[in-house]
């Protein structure tokens, strides 16, 4: 047979070590679905129920491994359904790849059926590179540019692939002539930039004078782990993280505060609220209410990109350069301060914060109290898994109460903040590591938006993994949790029932009827031995945890007039008083406990 455009840019896939492709099957994409075919599983293609679950696994797969995800969509409804996976790509800086059909060349402007101006779809989320191929001497190298682009820029790329182009004959031997362009399937590794010396000098002496110093670490302070242990001894600092941070360094340090921000902890909010400087190491953490009031303390902030530092908080001090690199030049410029008083009420504030998350966690509910089911997962964890976490209040109590094992990777859309990408997450994560266990975390609204169905997936691939653990923990209120509590802290508002309720469902039922394990949790005394039985199983679990959508989602340190407009949206609600009663208890303990 002869070979197509299709089995060339398979082919060229293939040379670029992209072990599957995410998607699903239409008609504008079928000579591409025909070369896979013949590809034999190399690479593989997953299809997923649903389109935008496609750009989600390719993000998720590019979150796990650090290498870019590629997803397939035919034209028209298919293309339009990637978009919401890619521009979690795009916010959250992850290479992706997709490859998009198109109608026939020969139809392009005719109004053909499906036909949508592709171009303009996708001109902003794959701002970096979208291109139409319309000649096969075009391939591999738009394929090269587009795989290129999504590593370097971090960023998702899209490649339009005519339906006759696809089908057409494939030129190996390219000309070499004016117009043809060469390309290979190749992309530099990333430099380590080191800060400007003078930067780093001026940074070492304004950290060096500051008495209460506090750094807050996000993302980009990843494999920088040791510098920053080392520079909290020297300077008798504290440690927040952002929620991306939260995997980077051992939140087990008495030095580490937790998660910052809105759902973060108090130790986190009282590190930042005194603190008279502050470090600020590859974050970019939109919760600027969060950070120290602006000119009440100096600060240095170092990242790799420039056009970062600065755009959230007043900077005397900016480092361009890579974490590691950078801190290994700054810590021979300081020496160890004497006054160990910070640090000394840091570790306090840690020490008050951890009683605080337990009598919280153990604070009576009905039925149950989703922080208790969450912080007993942290002695269940294997030390290999991998955590996805879904958007809503599972990510409240993940960044306040789950304890990650050194290494332990965990992933949410974090700048975009969609629901529904915990599933195709794990599932991106189990694919590339089938020997190793995943947990999701997921609330009801989200697992009735998309997980139900990509949990067929699950049942459908399961017995092709040599670890089946794949758990998922269902956190069963009957809300939209989060908007809920919004609504009432934001608004002054009270919950909107036609809103926010979500349908029952029996989702260990489910679980049961696809072959899978589903346990169903109710009583306290049930917590342990569901994660237990969860991660001793011979098949992926779900959790469904029946717990009290009043247990409150508030920040750290709410003052009176704040906690006057929660209350204000809650006494307008005919049944109310759970809510207010959980409000009342937990600003009692945080009260009773400072």
């Amino acid at each position: 047979m002869t070979r197509t455009v299709a089995d060339a840019l398979v082919d060229r896939l293939r040379t670029w070590q992209v072990p599957r492709v995410f998607g699903y099957a239409g008609d504008g994409i079928d000579p591409l679905l025909a070369a896979f075919r013949r590809a034999d599983g190399e690479p593989e293609f997953v299809q997923t129920r649903h389109e935008e679950m496609a750009a989600f696994m390719a993000t998720g797969h590019a979150k796990y491994t650090g290498w870019p995800g590629v997803c397939v969509a035919t034209h028209g409804p298919g293309a339009i359904h990637l978009l919401n996976g890619l521009y979690d790509a795009k916010l959250d800086q992850q290479p992706v790849v997709a490859l998009v059909g198109q109608v026939v060349s020969t139809a392009l402007g005719s109004g053909y059926l499906q036909e949508i101006d592709l171009h303009s779809l996708f001109k902003d989320v794959c701002s970096q590179y979208v291109q139409t191929a319309v000649r096969p001497e075009q391939l591999p190298m738009l394929l090269d540019n587009a795989m290129r682009t999504s590593i370097a820029a971090r960023t998702p790329t899209c490649l339009i692939l005519p339906h006759d182009l696809q089908r057409a004959d494939a030129i190996d031997d390219l000309p070499h002539d004016h117009g043809m362009v060469p390309s290979a399937a190749v992309v530099g590794s990333p430099p380590k930039v080191e800060a400007d010396a003078d930067a780093v000098r001026r940074a070492a002496e304004l950290l060096q004078q500051g008495r209460k110093v506090a750094v807050l670490a996000g993302r980009g302070a990843a494999g920088a782990a040791a510098e920053i242990a080392e520079l909290v001894e020297l300077l008798g600092a504290g440690v927040t993280v952002s929620l991306l941070g939260k995997p980077v360094l051992d939140e087990g340090s008495p030095w580490h505060t937790g998660v910052m921000g809105h759902l973060g902890t108090t130790a986190s909010a009282e590190l930042l609220g005194g603190c008279d400087t502050l470090f600020i190491v590859g974050c970019n953490d939109p919760w600027t209410e969060f950070y120290p009031e602006p000119g009440r303390a100096r600060t240095v902030q170092l990242d790799l990109e420039a056009r970062v530092v600065a755009s959230k908080y007043p900077v005397e001090v900016a480092l361009v350069g890579d974490a590691a690199t950078t801190l290994r030049a700054l810590i021979p410029q300081l020496r160890r301060t004497a006054d160990r008083r910070w640090p000394e009420q840091v570790e306090q504030s840690v020490a008050r914060w951890h009683r605080l998350a337990e009598e919280r966690a153990q604070t009576p509910a009905d039925p149950l109290n989703p922080e208790a089911v969450v912080r007993a997962l942290s002695g269940h964890l294997p030390d290999d898994a991998r955590v996805a976490v879904d958007v809503g209040s599972a990510t409240y109590w993940y960044a306040r109460h789950l304890a990650l094992p050194a290494g332990v990777p965990a992933h949410v859309s974090s700048y975009l903040a969609s629901m529904g990408c915990a599933m195709p997450y794990g599932l991106a994560a189990k694919l590339d590591a089938p020997s190793r266990p995943v947990v999701a975390l997921v609330g009801d609204g989200s697992m009735q938006m998309n997980g139900l169905l990509e949990l067929i997936t699950v049942a459908d691939r399961w017995q092709q993994w040599p670890d089946p653990r794949f758990v998922v923990l269902v956190l069963h209120n009957q809300d939209l949790n989060e908007v809920t509590w919004e609504q009432r802290e934001m608004e002054g508002d009270p919950r909107y029932p036609a809103s926010q309720r979500v349908p029952d469902f029996p989702y260990a039922s489910y679980a049961e009827l696809l072959g899978l394990r589903g346990i169903r949790v109710d009583k306290p005394d049930q917590i342990e031995a569901a994660w237990t039985a969860a991660f001793t199983a011979d098949r992926p679990t779900v959790i469904e945890a029946v717990v009290d959508p009043a247990v409150p989602l508030l920040p750290p340190g709410l003052d009176d007039a704040k906690l006057q407009k929660v209350f204000q949206g809650i006494d307008q609600e005919p049944d109310g008083h759970g809510a207010r009663s959980q409000v009342l208890r937990s600003q009692a303990t945080e009260n009773y406990l400072d």
